[in-house]
């Protein structure tokens, strides 16, 4: 979308790559990895999304003239330039070099394990921290806000809500982030165009208002698009809207062609939608499909299902395209080991808060997997990649016996998978087309058991340390409080 991501930034993130510029540790080789804390929406899992647009800023990082013009004009708060000479020039020149990986869109993925590894010159990490986050982030909830959707419907499902997204790049990819997610389709023809996935879409209420009557605009639309009608009939009574319907449903049977569906957007739409099936039936037009819209989400979708609604599709909005009910995933990035000349051993880094959660986890990490033999995941262990693994016990809960998982001989997978390598992107077509995505979203999803895709209460899925990661840590913390 022509995003500016160099400028998409925090303003700390150059002050320190300046700091880092001026101290000749510019070329320090440093490890920081994406992750969340805790489950988005009180679920049981989250859909990773966002590594295509990792992959367009990887693909266009740059810093323009209008940037470093800009930069070069800040003042410093005590007086002169925030920005010297010296480190504007290299940024007018600058590439980036780092190696990254990332679970693959549409894997569910759960808190505290690494979605993002970016290891290269530290100054480099530094600077994409912002908008990698920003991508990952957003997208990974919209896509999980979809995936929770569309496991309530259990038909298809086509997201609107550029009209309330928040901006427009933030509507666009969160079209893609839906359909990711599940979605059958998109109203947002930008993202169908940009992203090669489905788009649908009839009529508005402004529609039917701008006709003499209700019954002239049906069959001014239905001479228009014989082969895609769905009418929408809650413009001023729906029980007189489907009668029209019906009526116009029969016109186009009699010439060969046939009513798609009917849609209802707003009234009781459980109490609506039965009796709209109900006078459908009647008339003889069982094949007309129901089609139901009006600030939905997940549970209200579950609601309708349960009194034992037949519904067609479903149009979901404002509560998926903005995630309604949950404003941030709320990721992080951090700093977990450090090479000064870029040559020897990793060194540990680690952060310590007073808070348990946010005890950070050193090393280059990476994620495996385990499956039971039906098929079923069983835990995911966080590893560090240059260490011996000890897959006999996996730290989960270091107070509870009991949640210490044995994985040990059980069928694995690694997870992060290269996206860029010396700054340049590796991804495929395939691994960047949406809709394979969303196979990969279906598929992850029948891996969890029943449990974890509760829409309440859902069972916590094990994700744990390495034994000897997990004695390493803990040494370190340790150390770092002065208990040895």
């Amino acid at each position: 979308m022509n995003i500016d991501y160099a400028a998409l930034t925090d303003l700390y993130q150059i002050t320190m790559a300046q700091g880092y510029f001026d101290h000749g540790m510019g070329d320090t080789q440093a490890c920081f990895h994406m992750y969340f804390r805790s489950y988005p929406f009180k679920g049981g899992y989250a859909i990773a999304c966002g590594m295509d647009q990792l992959a367009e800023l990887v693909e266009t990082y740059r810093f323009s003239e209008e940037d470093i013009e800009y930069l070069a004009g800040l003042p410093a708060p005590g007086g002169g330039k925030l920005f010297h000479g010296d480190f504007l020039s290299y940024l007018a020149d600058f590439r980036l070099s780092v190696d990254i990986d990332a679970v693959e869109e549409g894997t569910a993925v759960f808190p505290n394990e690494p979605l993002v590894r970016v290891c290269g010159p530290i100054l480099e990490c530094q600077l994409i921290e912002t908008p990698l986050l920003n991508c990952v982030n957003f997208e990974t909830l919209v896509a999980t806000k979809a995936a929770r959707v569309c496991q309530a419907a259990e038909s298809p499902v086509a997201e609107f809500g550029l009209r309330r997204a928040q901006g427009a790049a933030g509507g666009v990819w969160a079209s893609r982030a839906a359909v990711v997610g599940g979605c059958a389709s998109t109203s947002n023809v930008l993202a169908g165009r940009m992203f090669d996935i489905p788009i649908s879409g009839t009529h508005a209420h402004s529609w039917v208002m701008s006709f003499p009557d209700e019954l002239s605009a049906f069959r001014a639309y239905a001479q228009s698009f014989p082969k895609n009608c769905v009418l929408l009939v809650d413009t001023y009574d729906v029980e007189q809207g489907v009668r029209n319907a019906i009526t116009v449903g029969l016109e186009m049977r009699e010439r060969g062609e046939r009513l798609t569906g009917i849609r209802i957007d707003s009234g009781d739409l459980t109490w609506l939608a039965k009796m709209a099936r109900r006078m459908l039936d009647e008339a003889g037009l069982e094949d007309c499909g129901i089609v139901l819209s009006n600030d939905l989400d997940e549970y209200t979708i579950r609601s309708i299902r349960q009194e034992g609604v037949k519904v067609m599709s479903w149009g979901v909005g404002t509560k998926l395209a903005c995630a309604y009910d949950q404003p941030t995933l709320g990721g992080v990035y951090k700093l977990s080991a450090t090479r000064p000349k870029g040559e020897g051993e990793w060194q540990d880094h680690i952060k310590i808060s007073g808070s348990v959660q946010k005890l950070t986890t050193p090393g280059v990490l990476d994620v495996r997997r385990y499956y039971f033999d039906d098929g079923r995941i069983a835990g995911d262990m966080v590893f560090d990649t240059n260490s011996d693994i000890n897959e006999s016990q996996v730290i989960v809960d270091p107070y509870d016996s009991l949640r210490r998982k044995k994985l040990a001989g059980k069928r694995f997978e690694t997870l992060l998978k290269p996206l860029a390598r010396s700054g340049k992107c590796v991804l495929d077509a395939d691994r960047r087309s949406a809709l394979l995505a969303r196979e990969r979203t279906r598929a992850s999803l029948e891996t969890l058991d029943e449990t974890q895709k509760r829409l309440l209460n859902p069972h916590t899925y094990p994700v744990g340390l390495e034994r000897g990661l997990f004695e390493r840590r803990s040494a370190l913390v340790a150390k770092m409080k002065g208990f040895e």
